[in-house]
């Protein structure tokens, strides 16, 4: 029984802790509370759900957010994750820390659970001092957090217990409640816990966007009904999808169940919430758009901070920017809370861009590189971004660009001319593109102490699920003037002409590279195909990239992908690495070497071939499986939720298609 409990207490009741989950500006810690004191003034709420505020914001000794692409065909690490060869990801028996590292974990929502139905009844009641509007909004953050704890489960494991209300510490409740829900029930949950939170929620809240908002209650909506969307149309005919061939659950759990009304519901819905945000929230201005790169150094003022568009992702306040929907603001002398984003951007960062990301973005006459006469080749890097989508001008460092105005020492603030590309992890340049999204015009040179705020949730992305929503109802062949509109804002904005259909005529989709032409291993129309390059060059390291190619089923045909970087043994990079008449980059198969080899590799870096000692990626390149397109579930699991502890067929709950009820293996048949 303890054992039992150890693990199925995350869904019980009982008395809470206030713990730190990420906090955006916590002035006071909180102790712990319990009922009886706590929950009777709307200080209370409100300090209660700023406690579970759990978003992906900069923290600690790194890039921060703009790392969180990596692992993907946008960006890189100097590590390779081995979620790329099949048969390296295995089922774990636990995880050392649940409340850390087992994404089955339920502590969240369970706290979610315990508030709303304390608080509700007790609003209802007129027992909580405070005004009706702010009680209502605080409850309304924690129907959006339940609502986002959701999102996460149903993009980890798709189908997924529905629990909302505490249970108690008796076994024979939780392994019950354990019961995984097919996906699109979870999916239709999680709209109707964002509805509730859209009624209550304000846009003009005590502590402004840093607070959750109805605004980026409406962005969540319309991401998590795209999502499922897409997933249903994607991977329909799969085990992935409640009542496709081999999946798991039982034929009376999906009664009535209709896949192709259940896309069209969330399509529906995907549209309807990012057309109520856009009219909420307008996007800021590119005043860089009418620069032109032969005239305008791209590294000068009007490129950067005071640009809004670039501006939005490295000012301290972002208050003030309309697109920002939701920010986090740090703090260095009074409360020192702060990051390092800036500095590890400054130098690299353990990140880059890929050659196949950054070939992706267009010209400036909208055409692709391979069809433009502005391409102007990868020979010399600083050529690389000229004439292209002002997106990569932006957010792509330039050679010996100016990084701030400040002089120290007499020092000007440059970077060099060379990427970083032969320093420690976590400074590396690891592909020699470098990342320029969240530099500040502010004098960097060492330490965790950037203040500079971090976007959480902006409209654009509004923009781009109702474009693609609204062509997969057009079944991939067309789009509506609204969404066409909303296409031609984006593009216009980015330097690109608004006719949307210059770049689709122009597009040759053997020629591009990009994983997400594919859908189910078959190639997209190209107008479809554009609208997803769109979003993958508007999301610029925003970390939405590896949720959007699993969704679209994009994966499928990714075998033996070698990820590459700049052009290193053909341009002006390979002579540039010199010192005291010695060339510092050694290339594989010599001694202690650190960069691929032209002879094996080509002439552009491979990050991943800079040696063959204990590297599976090396020959093996970025391969994918089905059954990674959903994470295992722990073997513990099976056991606390068995009639039979050793044999976990006996539990109620099932695992995911293609992987094993065998700790440490890798998927079924993968070898």
């Amino acid at each position: 029984m303890k054992k039992i409990i150890q693990y199925l207490f995350l869904l019980a009741g009982g008395s809470f802790i206030l713990s730190s989950c990420n906090d955006f500006l916590d002035k006071e810690p909180l102790d712990s509370v319990t009922p009886d004191n706590f929950f009777f003034n709307e200080s209370d709420l409100a300090a209660y759900a700023v406690k579970h505020y759990n978003f992906t914001t900069h923290g600690g000794y790194n890039a921060g957010i703009w790392r969180n692409d990596n692992a993907t065909d946008n960006q890189a690490a100097t590590s390779y994750d081995n979620k790329w060869i099949p048969g390296q990801w295995k089922v774990p028996e636990a995880y050392s820390d649940p409340s850390n590292n087992d994404p089955w974990y339920f502590g969240p929502i369970r706290e979610a659970n315990y508030f709303l139905e304390t608080v509700i009844p007790r609003f209802e009641k007129g027992e909580i001092e405070g005004t009706e509007a702010n009680i209502k909004h605080y409850i309304g953050e924690m129907y959006f957090l339940r609502a986002k704890n959701y999102l996460s489960k149903l993009q980890t494991f798709g189908d997924f217990p529905i629990i909302t209300k505490t249970l108690p510490d008796e076994s024979e409740a939780l392994v019950a409640a354990s019961k995984r829900e097919p996906r699109y029930k979870v999916a239709r949950f999680i709209l109707q816990d964002l509805d509730n939170a859209i009624g209550m929620l304000s846009n003009n809240i005590t502590g402004g966007k840093n607070r959750i908002t109805q605004n980026a209650a409406l962005l969540l909506k319309s991401r998590a009904a795209l999502f499922e969307a897409s997933w249903l149309t994607y991977h329909k005919g799969t085990a992935l999808v409640p009542g496709g061939p081999g999946w798991p659950g039982k034929a009376e759990d999906i009664t009535g169940f209709n896949i192709d009304t259940e896309i069209a519901f969330f399509l529906k819905e995907a549209k309807a919430a990012a057309k109520e945000v856009i009219g909420n929230a307008a996007l800021v201005q590119n005043t860089a758009r009418d620069c032109t790169d032969e005239i305008v150094k791209t590294d000068e003022d009007v490129y950067k901070m005071s640009n809004p568009y670039f501006a939005q992702f490295s000012a301290d306040n972002l208050e003030g920017y309309s697109e920002i929907l939701m920010w986090r603001q740090y703090n260095l002398l009074e409360y020192k809370i702060m990051h390092s984003a800036p500095y590890y951007i400054r130098v690299g960062g353990n990140t880059g861009y890929t050659r196949n990301y950054v070939e992706s973005f267009l010209c400036r006459d909208g055409k692709p590189i391979y069809a433009s006469d502005e391409y102007k080749g990868d020979g010399v890097l600083r050529n690389v971004r000229k004439n292209r989508d002002l997106r990569l001008q932006l957010f792509m460092m330039t050679p010996g660009e100016t990084l701030s105005p400040t002089i120290m020492n007499g020092t000007p603030d440059l970077l060099p001319e060379a990427p970083n590309l032969l320093d420690i992890t976590e400074l590396k340049c690891v592909t020699g593109y470098q990342v320029r999204k969240g530099l500040s015009d502010h004098w960097y040179r060492d330490g965790n102490t950037a203040i500079e705020g971090c976007p959480v949730y902006r409209v654009a992305e509004a923009y781009l699920n109702y474009i693609e929503a609204d062509c997969m109802e057009h079944n991939g062949t067309s789009i509506g003037s609204e969404a066409a509109g909303y296409w031609g804002d984006l593009r216009e904005r980015a330097g690109l002409p608004r006719d949307y259909t210059v770049t689709v005529n122009n597009t040759d989709l053997s020629r591009e590279r990009d994983w997400a032409i594919y859908s189910a291993g078959k190639e997209v129309s190209s107008l479809l195909y554009n609208i997803r390059r769109e979003r993958r060059c508007e999301l610029m390291a925003e970390g939405l990239r590896m949720m959007d190619l699993k969704r679209w089923r994009a994966l499928d045909q990714v075998k033996g992908y070698i990820i590459e970087g700049v052009n290193l043994w053909e341009s002006d990079l390979k002579d540039m690495y010199m010192k005291d008449g010695k060339n510092l980059l050694v290339q594989e198969g010599e001694p202690n070497s650190n960069v691929s080899s032209y002879a094996s590799s080509g002439k552009y870096l491979c990050p991943y071939r800079a040696t063959k000692t204990n590297n599976l990626m090396y020959d093996a390149g970025y391969s994918w499986c089905e059954a990674h397109y959903l994470n295992p579930i722990a073997i513990t699991h099976f056991r606390i939720t068995a009639s039979d502890p050793n044999d976990p067929s006996t539990s109620v709950i099932y695992q995911n298609p293609g992987w094993p009820t065998v700790a440490n293996e890798g998927p079924i048949g993968v070898k």
